[in-house]
């Protein structure tokens, strides 16, 4: 096989995250293994190989010839093909997790032996369940007319307008439509990433499934400069008028904030360097499991809120007893996971690196009148060896990563006879455990949630106990 030349291959099996094996067979007999990105089991597959270096070969699919037994459906979204956010949508929601389930067993079961495996819980919603999208202003080809939407599939410049998303609620397509072709009919240029020139970078826009609450962020450059009429009046001007537009959307649920981000990061990163609320305020409200949390715009919470309720509710199963104990809650967030334990417990600490989601934690922990709650800013691997009490429990929540592993080398130390582990990215929890093990704990049981409906995405909770090993 040589680099840069197409090849024809079927997808033997796939792997997280979504990468696709093919054993694919040379004119002389022997067997070249490609891994894939994108790719479903069953596949035939068009491919170009882009890389061949130390006997690993990888390739980047051009088409799919066979479609795979899986997708056993029509896609409903009419951007599926082209848009780079879902990948599932042509498998019925019942194969979906099936296939989500079998790929954390497996995983789990390359590390771990002789535990329960309790399957996979579902979303209460297949469609519309997302509580925050990040949709990015570009073009769809180079010089082409301004877009508003998502990364198109397998490219990092092209956006793909998306007019009609059936993972979040129409609120989000009507708001996407009405800002696009303001902007539009203005002319105002999009931020070029190479560049590094133009105006308009990001909408963000948080919906809170529970109370329909909205919150409406335009994030631009501060190169007002190189928009038609540069006076910064104008500027004024026209987020005064999209701000009029905005609150006229006839919407199922309700605006309660609309604000304007500037962010002269060279990085296509989201982030705030300044951040005005042009009306109303600066969060929405959610409700989980019978408590509030109020959610910024930049704070992070799971985007699936009641897909939230069935992973905190499974863990919290899996915390067990607690009256009298004192939690800890590593990585903790905005503290949600804090929060639903310091009902039932004596003391919860969290603990998270984030200075504006410990803020938003206490603001949290005060409006559902917990005191018993507290929050440390900070890295858990320096954080912990300052808080002098000790944990009876430890609940780990923690980055796609994982953890740092002088950070677990400390909280094995602590010597919990009970570990809840919760991890979003499968592959960095069995890395975990292999450590775990090794040091004492034996995994009991573990679930999956499956929290993102037509992706391969999906959290895992794991349940651990001391039982003995190295010192």
């Amino acid at each position: 096989m040589k680099k840069g030349q197409e090849y024809i291959g079927i997808i033997e099996k796939t792997e997280f995250p979504n990468k696709g094996h093919i054993n694919y067979v040379n004119e002389d007999g022997s067997v070249t293994k490609v891994v894939v990105k994108g790719a479903m089991t069953g596949q035939k597959v068009r491919f170009v190989l882009s890389k061949k270096r130390s006997g690993k070969c990888e390739g980047r699919i051009l088409e799919v010839l066979e479609k795979s037994p899986f997708e056993n459906r029509e896609a409903p979204c009419k951007h599926f093909q082209t848009c780079g956010g879902c990948t599932y949508q042509e498998i019925d929601y019942d194969t979906q997790m099936k296939l989500k389930g079998d790929m954390v067993k497996g995983i789990l079961n390359s590390v771990c032996d002789d535990y329960e495996f309790e399957g996979i819980l579902g979303s209460p919603m297949e469609w519309a369940y997302r509580n925050k999208m990040e949709f990015s202003f570009g073009d769809e080809y180079k010089d082409g007319p301004l877009a508003l939407g998502m990364h198109k599939k397998g490219s990092f410049h092209d956006i793909v307008t998306i007019t009609d998303c059936h993972i979040v609620n129409d609120d989000y397509n009507a708001i996407l439509k009405v800002v696009l072709d303001y902007f539009s009919d203005k002319q105002i240029p999009f931020f070029h990433k190479m560049r590094h020139t133009g105006y308009l970078r990001h909408l963000l826009v948080r919906r809170a499934i529970k109370t329909g609450e909205i919150l409406v962020d335009l994030v631009t450059s501060s190169d007002w400069q190189g928009c038609p009429q540069s006076q910064k009046n104008v500027e004024e001007q026209m987020l005064l008028e999209l701000k009029n537009i905005l609150l006229t959307l006839q919407l199922h649920g309700k605006i309660v904030g609309i604000l304007h981000t500037v962010n002269d990061a060279l990085s296509d990163v989201v982030q705030s360097d300044r951040t005005d609320i042009l009306y109303g305020r600066d969060y929405i409200v959610e409700k989980i499991l019978g408590l509030e949390f109020k959610i910024s715009v930049f704070s992070f919470f799971q985007t699936n809120s009641l897909g939230a309720e069935v992973l905190y509710d499974k863990a919290r199963s899996y915390v067990g007893e607690t009256n009298d104990k004192v939690v800890f809650d590593l990585y903790s967030g905005t503290g949600t996971i804090a929060q639903m334990l310091a009902k039932v417990a004596r003391k919860v600490i969290g603990v998270e690196i984030v200075e504006e989601a410990v803020e938003a934690a206490k603001v949290n922990a005060e409006l559902n009148g917990l005191t018993n709650c507290y929050f440390i800013a900070g890295d858990v691997l320096k954080v912990i060896d300052d808080i002098e009490e000790k944990p009876d429990l430890i609940v780990l929540d923690p980055p796609r990563d994982g953890i740092h592993p002088k950070a677990l080398d400390k909280i094995i130390s602590y010597g919990v006879d009970r570990l809840v582990y919760i991890s979003c990215k499968p592959t960095s929890l069995a890395r975990d455990l292999e450590i775990l093990q090794v040091k004492g704990y034996k995994l009991v049981k573990a679930c999956a949630v499956d929290m993102f409906p037509q992706t391969y995405h999906c959290e895992t909770i794991a349940l651990l106990e001391k039982s003995g090993g190295e010192n």
